[in-house]
């Protein structure tokens, strides 16, 4: 019996990418035949992976999962396919967030969308990385559906971090950290506001990192840029560093006093996770994957009051007791994640498909 995978882009480091990787692995060490099909790959996963053109003949009995995030020649081919189906829902930004910085991108996000609606009826099990993305299937119309959190990595964040960059950074400045994509629904403008209260009412000794890569939407980057100079706030105040190896972020997470998010739409939010591995407190804006990704862990926040949040990251900072408590609230959810059975919720779903 096949069991493949489809992943349009397969990357390595990408969330995406990554669980394809432990998936196939997983389905391998269970006696299933199984590869990973992708239109495009990173030079370094050629031997993992075949290009879709090559999709073998299947059976049946046989079931392909398909990794949905973009629009893509793949969700018409994956409709045609003999055997049971089954979608993993990655989740797509709403197309709004993107209407004064691309019109590429509200193109591809509106058509990722209306895919992803037309594949409810052509699709046996629909799985999402989080509950509020099994929800948004429900409203795409999907009947059987359920929650496969995305799969972590734990052992990656054990090697030693880069000592030049903690050295650097782990200074008397109060450090706060963002990890993700530079896009406009990560709302960094507002990151960048919280900052410039910071500066101006309580210290001048503040620093915002912000890691990611900065050429996936350039006009958004470079308003950015502007804005932050506009708010008069200095290169060695707001740092970008663009994408770096895992051991320089590693060290950014361990120098950094507070992550802070007002992302206004995440589909899980693996920093969440990585932020909870380095007892680094979490401060966040309750929307969307947020809730689902945290639990009780963490600081959320109903409001985008800057004020409110730069005396709430000072406190933080500050105060040692509630900095502890925090972290003992974040080891506490990052157990629980850590005990989920998504390789044993996977293997009932194939055996259920396979009667």
């Amino acid at each position: 019996m096949k069991v493949n995978q489809l992943v349009p882009s397969y990357h390595r480091g990408d969330a995406i990418g990554d669980t394809a990787g432990h998936i196939k692995r997983f389905l391998l060490s269970q006696g299933f035949a199984s590869n990973i099909y992708c239109l495009d790959r990173d030079r370094e996963l050629e031997e993992e992976s075949e290009l879709f053109a090559h999709f073998p003949a299947l059976d049946e009995g046989d079931i392909t999962l398909f990794h949905f995030a973009l629009p893509s020649p793949m969700t018409e081919a994956f409709k045609r396919l003999p055997g049971k189906k089954v979608l993993i829902y990655h989740n797509i930004t709403p197309s709004e967030f993107f209407k004064d910085f691309s019109e590429e991108m509200v193109r591809i996000t509106r058509l990722g969308r209306q895919e992803a609606v037309s594949l409810a009826g052509h699709t046996h099990l629909a799985l999402a990385d989080s509950e509020y993305n099994r929800l948004e299937l429900e409203d795409f119309g999907f009947k059987k559906t359920d929650v496969f959190p995305l799969f972590v990595d734990f052992e990656k964040y054990k090697q030693p971090v880069n000592p030049f960059v903690y050295d650097l950074y782990n200074d008397e400045r109060t450090n706060i950290l963002f990890v993700g994509r530079i896009v406009p629904n990560k709302r960094i403008e507002d990151l960048l506001r919280v900052v410039q209260y910071y500066k101006k009412f309580i210290s001048p000794l503040i620093r915002l990192i912000i890691i990611g890569k900065t050429a996936s939407l350039p006009k958004y980057y470079e308003a950015l840029v502007k804005f932050t100079d506009e708010l008069f706030l200095q290169p060695d105040e707001v740092v970008f560093t663009g994408h770096i190896p895992d051991a320089e972020m590693f060290a950014y997470y361990r120098a950094s006093d507070v992550f802070l998010s007002l992302s206004e739409h995440e589909g899980f939010g693996l920093p969440f996770i990585e932020s909870l591995v380095f007892d680094l407190p979490v401060v966040a804006y309750n929307c969307t994957a947020v809730p689902n990704t945290l639990g009780d862990a963490g600081v959320l926040v109903n409001g985008k009051d800057f004020r409110i949040l730069g005396e709430l990251i000072h406190k933080i900072a500050d105060e040692k007791e509630l900095r502890e408590k925090i972290i003992k609230g974040q080891r506490k959810r990052l157990d629980e994640f850590k005990s989920l059975d998504s390789q044993g919720k996977l293997l009932k779903h194939i055996k259920d498909l396979s009667v």
